[in-house]
């Protein structure tokens, strides 16, 4: 969706330009074109409509201010309903209660429940601190109860046992007193899912709701499922109180309408999204910048937040201390400058978080391969001894031929990561003893950084 709407938007932001004011006429144009946009989307009809109402409303007759052309103040009036469309702002999860503070998972199968309770739980461990139990009521699907076993003790949680003979109720009950005795502060309970809806799972999980009164009830809903997610949002909100929506699979390749969709249709905010497969692939929902994305404005918040989160920062420290001093940048130093990007989640993860000018700039590189040969680096390293490692000048032909039959690859993909390495250890010299300013001098940096090529 974000694709397919954003080049309509530019292409009708460069057909208005030079309109001294946005008139019915040309609001009428551009938002025939963004309906399109929603409903290939996969957004209800509904929802489609109220927001296109909305805008229009906003639009029709407002002045251009400054600089802006008619098409960029419409693109700002859309972004703004876009917003308000998801629910404005961040909305917090709640934990305001006796612990321990119980959560209810709900959704159907295949939405990433169980997946979903452990990034909650590793979220709430080192975001907000918290001791956290997890516990599977699900006691039909095979191996749900033992998945999320794993996946809890990846998050860094503790696990409460169940079996697939014990009553849902009864499972959701005994984990409550266990966390009770124990002094947990958070007990998430993920439940048994279907593949549709039916009235045994509804009426299964209303029982189990009344037992644990829980503080929060979160609604796991697929982003790739697009219209079929309103439905089933539907549903869950007319037998449960949800509080809360967390959509999965939003890296995916999807439409998207679920994201615009499900907050208007169930009243309940959207509170997480899962941005990827991994543990910690879960980011807190935020209204206004995932409309920002949705617009190629893209998430800078976001990705100084990932790169971060992803740093290692005694590991940077000791570098530039180590480059300061005029120590060698060796081998070791560039497998984790490597190793470093992979811990951000990669290139193309860092991608989908700039703005479309950018990304279409930085997209004419082949990510799938940008990817395989970061890992080509990586391997080849790992092939070398350390002392070829720390002194990478001892590493002649019968040593290339040795390390590229370890690492699999070519002699002359080893010449090609030595070169690269080379490089990189010469800008680390200059560096060295205020060189960076020279650096910055020769570049015309201190005169106003030279303009990015895009």
């Amino acid at each position: 969706m974000a694709s397919s709407l954003t080049d309509k938007l530019s292409r009708l932001v460069k057909e208005m330009r030079g309109q001294a004011r946005i008139t019915e006429s040309n609001v009428t144009d551009m938002l025939r074109e963004v309906r399109m946009a929603l409903l290939e989307a996969d957004v209800a009809l509904p929802v489609v409509r109220d927001f296109i109402a909305r805008v229009k409303e906003k639009a029709l007759g407002q002045e251009v201010l400054g600089s802006l052309s008619p098409g960029q103040a419409l693109v700002g009036i859309v972004n703004q309903e876009l917003a308000a469309t998801m629910g404005d702002g961040v909305s917090d999860i709640n934990l305001a209660a006796q612990p321990p503070a119980v959560i209810l998972m709900a959704g159907l199968q295949g939405a990433g429940k169980t997946t979903t309770t452990a990034k909650l739980a590793k979220h709430l461990i080192e975001k907000r601190r918290k001791k956290v139990l997890t516990v599977s009521g699900d006691v039909y699907r095979p191996a749900a109860i033992e998945q999320l076993k794993t996946v809890t003790a990846q998050a860094g949680a503790e696990w409460f046992p169940s079996t697939p003979d014990q009553k849902p109720v009864d499972i959701g009950l005994a984990a409550l007193d266990y966390a009770r005795k124990h002094f947990f502060d958070v007990l998430l309970v993920d439940t048994a899912g279907r593949l549709a809806i039916d009235e045994a799972l509804m009426l299964e999980i209303k029982a189990l709701h009344a037992a644990l009164n829980p503080v929060e009830t979160l609604f796991v809903v697929d982003a790739m499922q697009g219209q079929d997610a309103v439905n089933t949002a539907r549903a869950f909100k007319e037998a449960l109180p949800l509080t809360g929506i967390i959509l999965t699979k939003t890296d995916g390749d999807s439409r998207g309408g679920a994201a615009l969709s499900v907050r208007q249709v169930t009243g309940a905010p959207i509170k997480f999204a899962g941005t990827s497969e991994k543990i910690d692939g879960l980011e807190v929902f935020d209204a206004q910048r995932h409309a920002g994305r949705i617009l190629g404005m893209g998430d800078i918040v976001a990705l100084v937040e990932q790169v971060t989160a992803g740093v290692d920062m005694a590991a940077a420290q000791k570098l530039a201390a180590k480059v300061k001093s005029g120590a060698s940048f060796d081998l070791n130093d560039f497998l984790g400058q490597i190793q470093q990007m992979k811990q951000m989640g990669g290139l193309s993860s860092l991608m989908d978080k700039l703005p479309a000018a950018m990304a279409a700039k930085a997209g004419q590189v082949d990510m799938v391969r940008a990817e395989k040969d970061i890992k080509r680096k990586e391997g080849i390293i790992h092939s070398m001894t350390q002392l070829e490692r720390s002194k990478p000048d001892i590493i002649k032909a019968t040593r290339k031929r040795r390390i590229a039959t370890g690492a699999g690859v070519q002699v002359q993909d080893v010449n090609r990561m030595l070169k690269e390495f080379e490089q990189m250890q010469d800008m680390m010299k200059k560096m060295k003893g205020g060189g960076m300013m020279k650096m910055m001098k020769r570049m015309g940096g201190m005169k106003g950084m030279p303009r990015m090529p895009f």
